[in-house]
């Protein structure tokens, strides 16, 4: 009997994590960190419902922290087995899960100075050293290349169009010989791009499959025009500079900034915006450009103002003496931690600042409160009140929309029995999974912990 169960990623954005296995074999696709609500980060903190020294191996479909973030959990508690990716999610990786431990050790140290954790001693939830020991597990794995992961399972990796690096993972999975040799496939999506990606190519065609996991983020809606977005940005940055204001932009490290800065590096030289310095402050973000950078060798990063970057404490403290207007790019993307907080806690109580918000934004997290209107945030143990501007650019989003979603699956070379729509709010997953159903394709809506056998 070939199974498939559902440990993450059902009826939340995050945390995505999918067991198969068969009686030769067990594979994880996707070891994510939950983030977001209250509700959804306490489940990292939950014994991993699977003893991770049984699973023999791991496959990735890209380096973002909800599909990454939970490996060196796994390490930690006994996981040994090969961590199969692309070459860019290998590289990824190797910079977004150490900076994930440090920031998690970081939290826990302020959290333990200032006193406002309900936990003593706080704890970071993994360490540094668990980073350091999952990243020799890595293997990398080219393009549409068939790999044999595990006995019995064969993989192949298909460009998703969403960051460098991101890929939809097709697993042929065969039983054993003694109970009849049955194969049948199974085509996680990843998280799905738009197709006009800057920097990065897809979403390509998988092969067909079986079981299909579809990602939902924007299952129930469509994107806004991207030539509108921009244009409220340029507007944004122009008002906010008249008025002597800082544009902060919170960014995720991986791909969004990147993009961004192709964006403003076009609109000042468009004349659109004023040619005001641009300063990235995010260690993580310097080298995942250097990365984006040797991937693109053709592409000029550096917006017409100047690209300034912020490694070290030093220089993210030095921005609290601009005086002048200026664009500050900094982590994380949803204002859940990092640098940024504190960028946060001084400019959103200024009127003549203005807070920028790329792509989607989860529910609980700071920036969907200050998406939907919030007034005040509480942050780094207090409360700030929230007086700048604030826009929301829902176009720069990496995710497909609803029609995009469709129709990769409509594109399949062969109709699925069943598709499961995962990665998503429960509005915007039934709301895939109804319009697919209205196609002709049987799809559900699966929940936590479900377990359903491959046919």
């Amino acid at each position: 009997m070939i199974t498939l169960e559902f440990l993450g990623a059902t009826r939340t954005v995050t945390g995505s994590r999918f067991l198969v296995r068969t009686d030769r074999s067990t594979v994880l696709v996707d070891a994510g960190l939950f983030q977001g609500a209250k509700r959804d980060r306490m489940a990292n903190w939950a014994p991993f419902p699977v003893d991770p020294s049984t699973i023999d191996a791991v496959v990735v479909t890209h380096a973002h922290i909800d599909h990454s973030g939970w490996l060196p959990g796994l390490v930690r508690d006994g996981y040994r087995g090969p961590i199969f990716a692309t070459h860019d999610t290998c590289k990824l990786c190797a910079i977004l899960l150490p900076d994930s431990a440090h920031l998690q050790e970081e939290q826990a140290r302020f959290a333990n100075e200032r006193g406002f954790s309900k936990h003593h001693p706080a704890l970071a939830l993994y360490t540094s050293d668990d980073a350091d020991a999952t990243l020799p597990l890595f293997r990398p794995v080219a393009f549409d290349a068939p790999i044999d992961v595990a006995d019995g399972f064969t993989a192949r990796f298909t460009p998703a169009g969403h960051i460098l690096g991101s890929s939809s993972v097709h697993l042929t999975i065969t039983d054993s010989p003694e109970n009849g040799g049955t194969t049948t496939t199974l085509l996680v999506s990843g998280d799905l791009g738009r197709g006009d990606h800057p920097l990065v190519p897809g979403p390509f065609t998988p092969p067909a499959a079986t079981t299909v996991l579809v990602e939902s983020t924007y299952g129930d809606s469509l994107h806004p025009a991207p030539q509108d977005e921009v244009a409220a940005l340029a507007d944004l940055v122009t008002r906010t500079a008249r008025r002597g204001g800082i544009v902060l932009i919170p960014a995720f490290a991986v791909d969004r900034t990147e993009v961004l800065l192709t964006v403003l590096r076009d609109l000042m030289s468009a004349g659109r915006i004023p040619t005001l310095p641009v300063y990235v402050d995010s260690p993580m973000a310097l080298r995942v450009l250097d990365i984006y950078r040797s991937a693109n060798p053709d592409v000029d990063f550096d917006p017409g103002g100047g690209l300034h970057e912020c490694p070290t404490v030093e220089d993210s403290k030095s921005l609290n003496e601009l005086t002048a207007p200026a664009i500050i790019i900094s982590a994380s993307g949803m204002a859940s931690g990092g640098r940024v907080l504190h960028h946060l806690a001084r400019l959103l109580p200024d009127h003549r600042n203005s807070v920028v918000l790329c792509g989607y934004q989860a529910s609980g997290t700071r920036g969907r409160s200050l998406s939907d209107g919030a007034r005040t945030v509480k942050m780094l143990g207090r409360y700030v009140s929230a007086r700048a501007d604030i826009l929301t650019l829902r176009s720069m989003s990496v995710h497909a929309d609803a029609d995009g979603l469709a129709a990769w699956i409509a594109a399949l070379p062969e109709r699925p029995q069943t598709v499961f729509v995962v990665h998503g709010e429960p509005d915007s997953s039934e709301a895939l999974a109804a319009r697919l159903i209205d196609s002709g394709i049987t799809a559900v809506v699966p929940t936590q912990f479900e377990r359903v056998r491959l046919p």
